[in-house]
């Protein structure tokens, strides 16, 4: 997946930057309706924790995206905080506000590398499926490369979902293709967070499709991810009265990175068309 299916045509970039101002483009729109996706929020968000957060020494540690309300494709203000400044950890908030009213939130936090422990640790052994070859080329107004993997992965798995209503192990890989905002290339973290918010879907769905849609979601990181192909595996669902807890392991090329979490709620399967890649 060395081009993940490249154009000669660069998909345009999700937002253009107004002064402090982000202006949406109608591809932020994710499945669930007229609303900017999911993954776009957390990206804007990530980006923002960044700018405000990310120092020479330091490093992404963890962002947690609150999904508060639905985000209207409609600009988009962006407001951060330096919560903490401390010599090895600095924590930072983020809020995106539409109409003075703060629609999604994020809190991240940044933290200075040290000396690897000694010893070992017990951690449980997970292997990701080979990245697919490259598919070939694709739409220009496809926002990302997903090939998901259903059973233990030795299928050789498909574009799309469609081996995840089988049950059992579930896998993906993700390349974003197009820029957050113009003119800026996609940092590390920022790829990593705008992948992350598969991790509800990953987790959560099951032989009858994806029931679920998610309020939130956690990424962790022990080191930035190298190269663009960001790859999950998912963990564990737990669920009670349509209340689902989802983890997944993540990936880059060269092995794992860290984890990632979401809190979902019931909701109609209807709801979510499979077939929708934004």
């Amino acid at each position: 997946m060395a081009n993940s299916g490249s154009t000669s045509t660069a998909p345009p970039a999700y937002f253009a930057l107004d002064g402090d101002i982000l202006l949406p483009d109608p591809s932020c729109q994710g499945p669930w309706g007229p609303t900017i996706s999911g993954h776009v929020v957390g990206g804007v968000l990530a980006r923002a924790l960044e700018n405000a957060g990310q120092r020479d020494d330091f490093q992404p540690a963890r962002i947690t995206v609150d999904l508060l309300k639905p985000t209207a494709i409609a600009p988009l203000q962006i407001r951060t905080s330096v919560q903490r400044e401390g010599r090895r950890i600095r924590l930072v908030d983020a809020e995106v506000v539409q109409n003075d009213v703060v629609v999604s939130r994020a809190s991240g936090v940044f933290v200075r590398p040290g000396d690897q422990h000694v010893g070992d640790i017990w951690s449980s052994d997970i292997q990701m499926p080979p990245m697919p070859p490259d598919p070939g080329p694709l739409p220009d107004d496809l926002p990302m490369f997903v090939w998901g993997y259903g059973g233990e992965g030795s299928s050789g798995g498909e574009f799309g979902f469609a081996q995840w209503h089988c049950g059992g192990p579930k896998y993906i890989w993700i390349r974003q293709r197009r820029p957050l905002v113009t003119g800026e290339a996609l940092s590390p973290f920022v790829e990593a967070t705008m992948a992350a918010d598969a991790t509800s879907a990953l987790t959560h769905w099951g032989t009858q499709g994806l029931q679920y849609i998610n309020l939130d979601y956690t990424l962790s990181l022990t080191r930035l991810p190298k190269g663009p192909n960001i790859g999950m595996a998912a963990v564990v669902h737990t669920s009670h009265d349509g209340i689902a807890s989802g983890t997944a392991a993540v990936f880059d090329e060269y092995g794992p990175i860290g984890n990632a979490m979401a809190v979902a709620l019931v909701n109609p399967v209807e709801a979510f068309r499979p077939g929708t890649m934004r």
